[in-house]
Order: structure tokens, then sequence, then C-alpha cells
């Protein structure tokens, strides 16, 4: 059974952005104005850049969540595709040894695979099993050799499971129920038009109505929506009355390393941290080459001020003085470096650590480190530096659209 000769296309952090980059550098993709595969960056702002999305949620039998989306999550992968006119070979059964043959068939062709399969399945991620949680997602397939499946998926190094893991990860949710896919070479000519495109899809998302929801969850508007709901606390769903002190508060601001809070929002669940303004930033600067309109680099200095702002941001989510706060904090961050830096050959290291953040959310559940003032002047400094973010994205958008126009 075959693994790719000479795959090293580790690069790619997010599950779709970041399969599709290590699917196409491995394929050997290069744009023209740089010579070289063609990067993250610039695939998040052809499938419609950034955005805010705030929502909450509390479903029965869990604590109340944060969902803080930092992209556009409308198709991105679909617009990609389409934008770059990628053809793609969709291969998809119901039958498990059927299933086996058409991850051979593309791996044979010396294609690397793009796979759905469950995240709380595989187990290099650590996640805990749960009936009514799941999350398919793409991930690279470029080996299958003796019942072990080569996987590329947001980290730098190889990850590895067991046949058996794999069919079940695959198996999890009919909709994706082992689906495989392979890339054809992407139309570089439709390039420009593609930026073009995902610039003003992203101007679209932060001004404008969203395609699906209500405006005040998505873009400026989210923000705005944020900071009220951290100090107004009248409303049913402000963070006083939605996130009580205990574990409603520690899962917005920390969250777990499969449900984040604002934490993992903002520095690990995308591509990068500073809620992934630095990486579209980078996209910019590639955009003002590919359109010829260098007034697109203002812009992308406006964002990295804003990923600083939103890496800020992320610091004052855990005042100094909550020390069981910070040392989760500290943990959650030393998690992902675990797995981006080592893959599977540190997940003695990251179960240890799970399980040093289990014992601290029991122990913020029992007594959070915080009291009512305390927690009520923490909200205050949120809300200023969310209102922060949304002066300088504001400013970034309408330097963005001036130098598109």
């Amino acid at each position: 059974m075959p693994i790719l000769s000479g795959y090293d296309s580790f690069a790619g952090r997010h599950w779709e952005t970041g399969s599709i980059a290590n699917a196409l550098s491995y394929q050997g993709v290069k744009t023209p104005h740089t010579g070289q595969p063609i990067s993250e960056a610039l695939l998040l702002g052809i499938s419609g850049g950034i955005t805010v999305g705030y929502f909450l949620f509390h479903y029965e039998g869990y604590d109340p969540t944060l969902n803080l989306l930092t992209r556009n999550t409308f198709d991105p992968m679909a617009t990609i595709f389409d934008r770059l006119a990628i053809a793609q070979d969709v291969r998809q059964t119901n039958n498990a040894a059927k299933a086996d043959e058409n991850l051979l068939a593309i791996l044979e062709s010396g294609q690397p695979a793009l796979v759905w399969t469950d995240s709380f399945s595989l187990p290099y991620n650590h996640y805990p099993y749960d009936e009514r949680n799941w999350g398919m997602a793409p991930v690279v397939v470029y080996g299958f050799e003796d019942d072990v499946i080569y996987i590329a998926d947001r980290s730098s190094k190889p990850l590895h499971v067991s046949h058996a893991d794999f069919l079940a990860a695959r198996a999890r949710v009919k909709q994706d129920k082992f689906r495989v896919m392979a890339l054809e070479y992407p139309d570089l000519d439709r390039l420009p038009l593609a930026v073009q495109k995902g610039i003003w899809q992203c101007i679209s998302l932060y001004t404008e109505n969203p395609p699906k929801g209500k405006k005040d969850n998505w873009g400026l508007a989210a923000l705005l929506k944020w900071a009220n709901m951290l100090t107004n606390t009248r409303n049913k769903q402000s963070w006083t009355r939605y996130f009580p002190r205990g574990a409603g508060l520690y899962s917005a601001l920390l969250g777990t390393p499969y449900q984040p809070g604002a934490l993992g929002w903002i520095q690990v669940w995308g591509a990068a941290g500073g809620a992934e303004r630095g990486l579209y930033a980078d996209f910019l600067d590639e955009a003002a080459v590919i359109l010829s309109k260098p007034a697109l680099k203002e812009s992308a200095e406006m964002f990295r001020l804003s990923c600083q702002a939103w890496d800020e941001l992320a610091m004052a989510l855990v005042p100094s003085e909550a020390t069981l706060l910070v040392q989760a904090r500290v943990l959650l961050l030393e998690r992902y470096r675990l797995f981006v830096e080592y893959g599977d050959s540190q997940l003695d290291a990251i179960q240890a650590v799970d399980r040093q953040l289990t014992e601290l959310r029991r122990a913020a559940s029992d007594e959070f480190p915080l009291d009512e003032k305390q927690v009520t002047a923490l909200y205050q400094d949120l809300a200023e530096q969310v209102l922060k973010i949304h002066d300088i994205e504001r400013d970034a958008i309408h330097t963005m659209q001036a130098a598109m126009a």
C-alpha cells in the first residue's frame, strides 16, 4: 500500500484552508507573483477572508458556550474551488471496503487525498468521545501502509492513526461518511478575480447583512454587540446573566481544547493567533501585488494592529491575580504548541496537560478565583478592548474599501 514519495507539506494550520494548501503544495502548485506554493493566507483571503461572528449557546447537559468566529464560514472550501476553478474528484460510499478502495486509488495516482473525519474520533486530538458531539472536517491523507494511515492535519509533523480508528472517524456522520476528494490544478489565470471577490466578500461580511442570521451577530455590529453584552447587565444574554461565576464563566473565558472559550477562538482555533488578523494582513500584502494596488498594504498594516489588539484581549481575559485561570491559559497554549510542533509524538504530554486542565476547571467551578466586583471590573476592561478592536477594524475595512474602489 502506498505512501506518497517525498511528502513534506505540513504548513497548513486550519482544517479547510490548511488542508487545501497542503494538498496543492505537494502537487507543485506555485503562484506567479511569488514562485512559491500557494499560501494559506492567500487561500484565506480568496475564501472570503476574516470577520467576526459572535454567538452564545446553551444546550441541556452542557455549560453555556461562546462561539467567536474569526473568518468567513459560509461555504469557504466551495468558494475557493469555484474562484480558482479547482476541479474535484469526489468519491463517497456507505461501504467501508469500497471507501478503502477509493482512498487507495487516489494515493496510487500520486495525489494526496482530502478525507472527511470526525475530530473527536481521531486519537491524536485527544478529545473526549460524546455521543452528542462531533466535528467532521477534512484532513490530508498521504499514506496507507501496514494498517497505518499517514495524515497531515494542523501540525508541522506527520500524524498517524490505525486503520480501524480512521474508519470509525470517517463513518461518524452520515452526510460525510467515507467521503474522499482529490484536487486538480487550479486555474491561476483566475487569481486576480478570485482575490478581488474575496476582498469584497470580506468587506460585505463586516458591513452588510450576512447570508444567514442576524446582522448584529456578524462583523463590526458583532463587536459592538459583544461590548454591550459585557456591560449591559439587564439583557438576558449579558455575560453577567449568561455566564455565571463558576463553570459558566470559565467556559466563556477559557473553555476546553475541544470547545474553546474566547482565549481559544482568538489564539489557537484558526490558522494563527491574533484572531487570524496577521494572516489576513499577509494576504493583503499578496493582494497588493496581484492586483497592482499598493494601497492595500496600508490596510494590511492596520490589520496587524488589530492582530496585536486581539492578542491583548486574549491576555486581558485572565487577570494576573486569578492564578488558577493564569495556569489554565498557560496550559491551553502549551497544549497547542505541543501539537503543532510535535504532533502525536507528544501525545502523552498532551494527555497530561488535559488532566491538569480538567482539575483546574473543576476547581474553578467549585470556587471561582474572582469575586463579583473583580468580575465586573474584568467585563469593563474587556468591553473597552473589544471597542478598541472595533475602531481599528472599522478603519481597516474602510481603508481596504477605498483601495479597491
